[in-house]
Parts: C-alpha cells; sequence; structure tokens
C-alpha cells in the first residue's frame, strides 16, 4: 500500500458518488496525472499499474474545478473499457467500498486508520483490524445433453437470461452451496459437479466461482422471489445473455463451445 508523491506522474481511478470520472465521450477510466491535477485526494489506494506507471483510486466528495469528464457507472463502461482496464476498475471499487465502510470500528466505533504495509484498517482502541471483505458466491450452469438451464431475476434487463448464483452461507462449502442454491432456486438435483474459472464482482464485494454441473433429476419450479422465469435452452437457440466481460456469460459462451465440438459441458 505505497502512498503517492506528489509530483508523481500515474494513472487514476476516480469515483465521486457511486460512478468513475472517465475522459468525455470516450469511456476511458484510467486518467493520467500527477495527485495535484486530481485535487490531491488523501486517501489514495494503490491498485496496480497501468502502461507502466501505478495507478491509484480515489474517492472525491467533488470533481476539481477544472477537472473535465463525465461521471458514469462501473456498468456501462463494461463494453467500451478494456478487460484489464476493468479489472483495475473492479479492485478500485471494492477497496473505495472498503475504505469507506470501516471509518469507524466494528467492535467498539472509535475511528480507525489505514495501515499503509497492508490493505487493513486498523482500531487503535480495541486493536480490531479490518480487511477487505470478500463474499464467495457460486454461479452454477446446468448441462442436460444439448440443453442448459438459465433463469432469470427480476432484477436482470428485460429479456436477460443466465445461469443460477447465489452466495455461500457461513460454514458452507462450495460444492454444498452449488446443490443448495439450485434445488432451492429451480428445484433440480446436479451431479458432476466441476470447475470454470472465477471472478472479482465488486456489486458489492464478490468473489464468484463458477461451475458446470449435469442435470440428475427433478422438474423445474421457479422459487418466486427469486427467479422470474426458468427453462432448458438448445445450445444453439439461447435467449439474450448477460455483457460478455462477465463470469456467467464467459461459463454459457464454454459450454455451447464444449457442446458444439461434441465435448460436453
Amino acid at each position: 500500500m505505497t502512498s503517492y508523491s506528489m509530483n508523481e506522474t500515474a494513472y487514476w481511478i476516480l469515483r465521486s458518488g457511486s460512478q468513475l470520472l472517465t475522459i468525455n465521450g470516450t469511456g476511458e477510466i484510467c486518467l493520467r496525472g500527477r495527485a495535484s491535477d486530481f485535487g490531491s485526494p488523501p486517501d489514495a489506494l494503490a491498485v496496480g499499474e497501468w502502461l507502466g506507471l501505478p495507478c491509484y483510486a480515489a474517492e472525491l466528495d467533488r470533481l476539481p474545478d477544472g477537472l473535465a469528464g463525465e461521471l458514469m457507472p462501473l456498468r456501462s463502461l463494461f463494453n467500451t473499457a478494456g478487460a484489464e482496464v476493468i479489472s483495475l476498475a473492479r479492485r478500485a471499487v471494492l477497496l473505495l467500498d472498503w475504505q469507506k465502510n470501516h471509518r469507524y470500528c466494528g467492535r467498539c466505533g472509535s475511528p480507525t486508520s489505514r495501515r499503509q504495509e497492508e490493505f487493513s484498517m486498523a482500531c487503535p482502541a480495541c486493536g480490531l483490524v479490518a480487511y477487505p471483505r470478500i463474499s464467495p458466491a457460486v454461479m452454477v450452469l446446468i448441462v442436460r445433453g444439448s440443453e442448459l438451464l438459465l433463469a432469470r431475476s427480476p432484477r436482470f434487463k428485460p429479456g436477460v437470461y443466465s445461469a443460477l448464483a447465489g452466495f455461500v452461507e457461513a460454514g458452507e462449502t462450495l460444492e454444498q452451496c452449488a446443490i443448495r442454491e439450485v434445488r432451492e432456486e429451480v428445484g433440480l438435483e446436479i451431479s458432476n459437479l466441476r470447475y470454470f474459472r472465477s471472478q472479482s464482482w465488486p456489486f458489492p464485494d464478490s468473489l464468484m466461482v463458477a461451475f458446470f454441473a449435469d442435470y440428475a433429476g427433478g422438474a423445474i419450479t421457479p422459487e418466486a422471489s427469486e427467479i422470474e422465469d426458468a427453462g432448458w435452452f438448445l445450445h444453439s437457440a439461447l435467449p439474450p445473455l448477460p455483457e460478455p466481460v462477465s463470469l456467467a456469460r464467459q461459463l454459457i459462451d464454454a459450454a455451447c463451445s464444449r457442446l458444439d465440438g461434441g465435448g460436453g459441458g
């Protein structure tokens, strides 16, 4: 957690409210300059490197006078910013949320201070240390022959379907979570659970862990409060899907590619 130098040229990811500052009309998130160009934010966080220079993230109460740009939500930039920049932005948003949400000790209420040697907020009164929160969530794509089980939540964009997903509960393994979520959300049983890949997802602080699974029985019975609709779709005739940058879309695309090649999900 190295602090920036006032005269250092670096890249900056700047957030005001819940939106990121971008260069007008381009959707560019990483802004090059010195700290003074952006009002010398006092609580900047080192989030990585971009194009050979350090990259910092900072929260701005207001945009400094003369700073041209447009504030945009991170989700709206998924299709315009590259994968590496989106990865930096996800990390920036997660760490900015952590810093903002742990200004006071959760045990005794005293103001905390940020340690410089690691990402942690320490309480000088009782010694409690708060690290960035990471909430594991499991995603499951069920395969039945050449069909995929897809569902839509009322929170999705109109018409979009995706794989099933849910947060891991206390004391639960990833495998137990996958079986429970599928059972609760659509009433199905699964087998042959196999790992695909993971993705950090800052809405709000998730670590998504994706799996393929085989259908093992049951009739689709959507859980009314979570699932608006669910059904089996031929891999060659799918409904609208999530954005390509999302793990859900990558999971579905991988299943379709394997089915096209005859290799299964």
